[in-house]
């Protein structure tokens, strides 16, 4: 049955008469007496501000009804007030009007369908390649746009997506140290093209890299051949570059009130995705928020009760970090309010990593409670994963990728004593690394490892005694102990693992496509002298060069897809955080420079273009050659 909602014709209004006017109607609803009769009274000097406002009364109230209805047949008549101004008013009102109902009166499947091609639209204009010809439609339908539709809607749900190990030639990255007069290198952090490094005698610097700045756009052609861009500029330099630094006191320990920096050893550091904050946190149990840009302190948090160990920011949420610290708790801020959100209680022991991506969760692992701990924030509720328990080599993956006696690690087995580092492949995925070199794969469907690596980085050579012992009851020897997984990286969504320890080397392993298995990929820059890194990598970072540059990370992924599918695959730059001695203590000094090792993997496909470049070459000097000596002939 039709009504007042249902049936927009009841509602409609009357047209006024043309020959009336907007005051003269104003000045009849006013002309009453106190018996109900009408009296007339005499228009004011007013009059016409009083239409004004009348109309625009009226015309609000008929918007008001027409928003309840949502039907496009009612329709009002205004007579037109005095002057343009009010002419072009009216105009606006009616042409909103129209926009309005227009967009009230569609379906819910209309809504998607407009939506749906708008972001097509947007799509389009991402991947298109401005080169004169462009691509066809339906190419860029079938490839660019259909995968990058799957990409975005795995990256939503926080699925693994990317199969990355088999593109990039990690053996025959190209290796590169730099480093400042600073104690050991014991945090890293990237935001493309700069560089963040904090170490033990309270400094953080900022660097440029210029291997990870994206390259210039191509020169745009005219129609007579001739480029209208300035002429090309000399080669960039290749050494990064120190930008800015500031350094902490330590004499200002005592009183801490009024003193803007650490006044102890920083031990980790975060860069927020847009390039904004830099965050650093130390044993001060300072959390200190830095601007990026200049480095200046923005905000000082002093609420843990112990040393902040490890940060991370949260992907894409407008500036979310974890902190994690020895106080055994794990707290939330909010960036832009400059504010403490809450606290995560669970760890029975310092906390001593955390990781992050785009879902409101995040991972930590508790040391020696041996623990590895989801926090679901919005649910307020954790997921507890148990670790310990002994580890027992393998022939099949850790001789091999260790390569260790295969009969020395069966015979043993190693206890975890501590679970020291964590990182996320995706929201449901993440591995850990332990004191006993164990590499562990978890899946928050199960409570114990789904896959376990034992002496992932070998065994370390037995300490020399300098005791002597002569009779014959002597000791045996010590026996070789594993070496730790003191830092571990991932790339999001991707397959792909990297782990440091102190034997030099930097090892990369791949992630199974069914989230089951670890295998060793390769060693990082070769397993001989060009990949050997001195000290012990205390950190690492990836960072993706196909996705960064001048337009941001947007940009850099629409760079990549309008190249093609086949050539997305990233060009990646590893960052490792060298030191001599571990970012927890000094019981023990390798070898080596403190400062930063970066490592440039080059795509397998640019490797194979440049063989076949190098072949067609000597072909044709060949072919010139002998052309050359048949005409002397």
């Amino acid at each position: 049955m039709p009504s007042f909602f249902t049936d927009p014709g009841k509602r409609a209004k009357r047209k006024r008469a043309e020959g009336g006017s907007a005051a003269d109607s104003a000045n009849k609803r006013r002309q009453t007496t106190r018996h109900g009769t009408r009296r007339p009274r005499p228009a004011k000097a007013g009059a016409a501000t009083a239409a004004a406002a009348a109309a625009a009364a009226r015309r609000s109230q008929a918007a008001r009804d027409e928003s309840i209805s949502g039907s496009d047949e009612v329709s009002i008549d205004e007579d037109d007030n005095d002057g343009n101004g009010a002419d072009g008013q009216d105009e606006d009102d009616e042409a909103g009007a129209s926009a309005g109902s227009s967009a009230e009166g569609e379906t819910a499947a209309e809504r998607r369908l407009r939506l749906a091609e708008r972001y097509l639209e947007s799509l389009r204009q991402e991947v298109q390649v401005d080169d004169g010809a462009g691509f066809d439609a339906e190419q860029i339908d079938q490839d660019l746009i259909a995968e990058r539709l799957r990409e975005d809607v795995a990256e939503t749900k926080g699925r693994l997506y990317r199969f990355l190990s088999l593109d990039c030639a990690f053996e025959d990255a190209r290796r590169m140290a730099f480093r400042a007069d600073t104690l050991a290198t014991t945090s890293i952090a990237a935001c493309a093209p700069f560089v963040y490094t904090v170490s033990k005698d309270m400094t953080l610097i900022k660097w440029e890299v210029p291997s990870l700045r994206a390259p210039p756009p191509a020169a745009e052609h005219s129609t007579t051949g001739l480029s209208s861009s300035p002429p090309p500029a000399p080669a960039p330099r290749r050494r990064p570059k120190q930008v800015a630094f500031v350094r902490g006191r330590r004499e200002k320990g005592t009183d801490r009130s009024g003193h803007v920096g650490h006044t102890d050893q920083i031990l980790c550091v975060a860069a927020s995705d847009d390039g904004q904050f830099v965050v650093t946190g130390g044993r001060d149990r300072r959390l200190i928020v830095w601007d990026a840009a200049t480095l200046a302190a923005v905000k000082i948090f002093t609420h843990h009760r112990g040393p902040v160990t490890a940060l991370a920011f949260r992907r894409g949420a407008n500036n979310q970090l974890y902190s994690a610290s020895g106080d055994r708790t794990i707290k939330l801020w909010s960036l832009d309010e400059r504010a403490y959100i809450e606290t995560l209680f669970g760890h029975q022991d310092q906390v001593t990593d955390i990781a992050a991506l785009a879902a409101e969760r995040c991972v930590s692992v508790g040391a020696r409670d041996r623990t590895a701990r989801l926090w679901k924030v919005v649910e307020e509720t954790q997921l507890v994963f148990r670790g310990g328990g002994l580890v027992r080599g393998s022939r099949s993956h850790a001789a091999k990728a260790a390569h260790e006696s295969a009969s020395a690690l069966e015979e043993r087995a190693f206890a975890e004593g501590s679970i020291d580092r964590v990182a996320l492949i995706d929201e449901d995925t993440f591995v850990t690394g332990s004191d006993n070199g164990a590499l562990r794969l978890w899946s928050m469907h199960k409570k114990k490892a789904v896959f376990t690596i034992a002496c992932a980085h070998g065994l370390d050579e037995p300490a020399e005694d300098p005791l002597t012992y002569p009779d014959a009851d002597a000791p045996p020897p010590p026996l070789p102990l594993p070496r730790w997984i003191t830092a571990l990286a991932t790339l999001p969504y991707a397959d792909l693992v990297l782990s440091g320890s102190w034997d030099g080397y930097i090892r990369v392993w791949r992630v199974s496509r069914d989230k089951k298995r670890l295998d060793a990929v390769a060693v990082l820059g070769g397993a001989d002298h060009a990949g050997r890194v001195k000290g012990v990598v205390n950190d690492l970072v990836v960072v993706e060069r196909a996705r960064v540059g001048e337009g941001g990370a947007e940009a850099g992924a629409a760079a990549g897809a309008a190249a093609g599918p086949r050539s997305r695959a990233p060009a990646l730059t590893v960052l490792a955080a060298v030191g001599t001695e571990h970012r927890f203590g000094r019981w023990r000094k390798w070898p080596g420079r403190n400062g930063v090792v970066l490592f440039d993997a080059v795509l397998v496909l640019v490797l194979v273009l440049v063989l076949v470049l190098v072949l067609v070459l000597v072909l044709v000097l060949v072919l010139v050659l002998v052309l050359r000596a048949e005409g002397e002939e």
